[in-house]
């Protein structure tokens, strides 16, 4: 609990000097061809949710080219100071079938969009299964919504024509004993598929001692009626996976990375625990061109971590950019070449290009039109 108060202290106060300026309002254009390239950020605005979409250039800038309206609400977790969502995996771009999944965390749906280059158009506003909605995992045609509020749930759904068709009986509440919206220390933080799609993963936060939970997924989509549970220790919030299938955890309380197996009966065993990367409130995480990076919504700065070919986790740089107010979620192009941050307490979206070494050369930073609650972020 000390972990997850100081984590508190830390986002908070760093929140209170940062957050308050006004957010410039765009005007959404029409629909055009697009850019090949293109990055998007989710408003999570509590008066109507929208996706402000960028086009992406060879150099790694950015140019505004239009603000979509999700057709519902953004919402903040209690407590929550710049991580309105409190997750990772709060936008998610489908490339298998080119959409764009949204949460509409204050409306309880999500949203399908169609993607074009930098285009979008939307297909659907489909309910999530539960309250608040904060992260999504996709795998082939399955998608699971993770649902923060009250006790946690996840929802599961085929992909089918651009939209979201609801599987029955793949309903699942995670326990817990929260309110709505959730206590974003105490919700869980996100859901996402095993590389192979056998399992669903959902990190829990502090709960549990920092736990994870692992349900088997049936070739029918619906999940096991159990999950099986690992206490990990601290604050296990968002991961990606290794070339190799490795889990990779960032973990808040020890602003470290962590590799695991993930075992055949759900369970995980620990392969490698990284050094601390000195910095606060470590709570996001993404891959690019090999490298791992952390961001660290308290030091306002990103931390490069490299993991060897055995699952052996090193920190590299750290930090590796600083000047990103309230550093929260990130996406990187599809190459690996560019990676951007949220600037959750400036409102503003980070560019930075991926040099060889895992350094990071700052490209540009972009005021994300009523971006002041922002969160969610995904590169097409």
């Amino acid at each position: 609990m000390r972990y997850l108060i100081r984590l508190s202290i830390a986002i908070t106060a760093m929140a209170t000097a940062l957050l308050g300026a006004p957010a410039l309002l765009a005007q959404a254009a029409a629909p055009t061809a697009g850019a090949n390239h293109a990055v998007f950020v989710q408003t999570d605005d509590p008066a109507g949710n929208s996706i402000v979409a960028y086009a992406r250039h060879d150099d790694g800038t950015l140019t505004f080219a239009a603000t979509y309206p999700t057709g519902g609400n953004g919402g903040r977790a209690a407590g929550a100071a710049v991580d309105p969502l409190a997750s990772q995996g709060g936008l998610v771009y489908d490339a298998n079938h080119a959409l764009l999944l949204a949460p509409n965390a204050g409306s309880n749906t999500v949203s399908v969009f169609s993607v074009s280059g930098d285009a979008l158009h939307l297909n659907q506003v489909v309910a999530s299964g539960g309250p608040f909605p904060a992260s999504i995992g996709v795998h082939g045609d399955l998608a699971y919504v993770l649902d923060a509020g009250f006790a946690g749930y996840v929802q599961g759904y085929r992909i089918q024509g651009g939209t979201l068709h609801p599987i029955a009986g793949s309903l699942r509440s995670l326990g817990l004993g929260n309110g709505n919206p959730p206590a974003f220390l105490q919700s869980p933080a996100q859901v996402g598929f095993t590389p192979d799609g056998s399992k669903l993963i959902i990190t829990m936060k502090g709960n549990g001692g920092g736990s994870v939970y692992v349900y088997g997924v049936s070739p029918d989509g619906r999940l096991s009626a159990s999950p099986a549970i690992t206490a990990v220790g601290g604050n296990a919030f968002a991961f990606v996976f290794d070339p190799a299938g490795r889990l990779v955890i960032v973990n808040a309380a020890f602003a470290n990375l962590s590799t695991y197996n993930v075992n055949s009966d759900g369970s995980l065993s620990l392969i490698s625990a990284g050094a601390s990367d000195g910095q606060a409130a470590a709570c996001w995480v993404t891959v690019a061109s090999g490298n791992y990076y952390a961001a660290n919504a308290g030091s306002g700065s990103l931390s490069q971590y490299t993991i060897d070919g055995n699952g052996t986790v090193v920190l590299g740089q750290s930090p590796a950019a600083t000047g990103i107010p309230g550093a929260i979620d990130m996406a990187a192009s599809s190459d690996g070449h560019f990676l951007y941050a949220q600037s959750g307490g400036s409102g503003t979206v980070k560019g930075f290009a991926v040099n060889g070494d895992g350094s990071l050369t700052p490209v540009g930073s972009w005021t994300v039109p009523d971006g002041g609650g922002q969160e969610g972020i995904a590169a097409a």
